[in-house]
């Protein structure tokens, strides 16, 4: 006979229904709380907080080696990955006042209504005619690329390329490590993300120094990327544009980018809204010419809202399934 401790050693792990809901409760909570707030104050931003971190360990870094820039971005991210496992264990132990505490704390990692609002600002000055704030709010609110002498076209195109690609980096990647691995995960990725921003540059400066920020958001993208490439089919579906265009061109052109993972997005949105996406002496996207219309910026945005509603509901379902142990006095939810 086996022993009754080893029978109930061999029986699948079941958690209680409370447990299992929690973190789903976090994140759509999160979601309603970015919808209806959007971003809170740069001072009070974590992203911010990150950024300045990060340049204190850039100045403070003894040379411009890529193990220099690697110790750098270790110890940044390794602060806010601890500094998040705090706060979650803290919230773990409060009950529904703890969902709420971590839904605000989440919150920050993602940016589902500014990155409408900054793309709607864009569509809103070509439509208005004015080339000149069209090209200052996509290269205020966007792309990091001199925009001073874009052409219309290329402004819209430059919109609608990094509304695809935030998709990912400011939507799908950190509420995804969010379902798998909770608040560490979410500010663990959004650290990451946020050196490639500022280091993950090919030029004299950063060509060393930020390598290993900018290997570690490729690999911390590689599933995101094409989970919100998928999203991105489904949104073109729901939003009445091409699904199948965007999973073809994604599939075929994704990798006319240098970065491993941001063909995905954009040639899906290209495909999907049947234009041409490009960036001067970089890549060009799509079997079209680039959008003549800021029509073409506002078809963007409904694919954009679609594919982040297919995003959350199907995150929502990971956070769902994903095990995760019995909650402790001392754990994190």
């Amino acid at each position: 006979m086996v022993p009754r401790a080893r029978r109930a050693a061999s029986r699948p792990r079941r958690y209680p229904t409370a447990m299992r809901l929690r973190r789903p409760a976090v994140l759509l909570l999160a979601v309603v709380l970015d919808l209806s707030l959007g971003e809170p104050a740069a001072r009070w931003h974590p992203v911010a907080w990150i950024g300045r971190a990060l340049g204190w360990a850039e100045r403070r870094a003894p040379g411009r080696s890529i193990a220099d820039g690697a110790a750098a971005v270790t110890l940044v991210v390794g602060s806010a990955w601890a500094g998040a496992r705090a706060l979650a264990s803290v919230a773990g132990r409060l009950s529904w006042m703890g969902v709420v505490l971590e839904a605000l704390a989440l919150k920050p990692a993602f940016a589902l209504r500014r990155l409408d609002e900054a793309t709607h600002g864009v569509e809103t000055a070509l439509r208005a005619g004015d080339l000149g704030s069209a090209r200052m709010l996509v290269g205020r609110d966007l792309v990091s690329r001199p925009t001073h002498e874009l052409a219309a076209d290329e402004v819209a195109s430059a919109a609608i390329e990094s509304a695809a690609e935030n998709l990912v980096d400011s939507i799908a990647a950190p509420i995804v490590a969010y379902a798998v691995g909770g608040l560490p995960a979410a500010w663990t990725y959004r650290a990451i993300n946020t050196a490639d921003a500022m280091w993950g540059y090919r030029d004299e400066r950063y060509e060393r120094f930020g390598k290993a920020a900018a290997r570690l958001d490729d690999l911390a993208n590689l599933v995101p990327a094409r989970f919100g490439a998928s999203a991105l089919v489904a949104g073109a579906a729901l939003a009445g544009e091409s699904g199948r265009d965007a999973a073809r061109v994604a599939w075929v052109q994704h990798g006319r980018t240098a970065s491993p993972n941001a063909g995905w997005p954009m040639a899906a949105m290209a495909g999907a809204l049947g234009v041409g996406l490009a960036k001067r002496g970089a890549y060009r996207l799509g079997e079209h010419a680039l959008p003549a219309s800021p029509d073409a910026v506002r078809r963007a945005r409904r694919v954009l809202a679609a594919a982040a509603a297919v995003t959350v509901v199907l995150v929502t379902g990971v956070a769902l399934a994903w095990p995760r142990p019995p909650m402790s006095p001392g754990a994190a939810a």
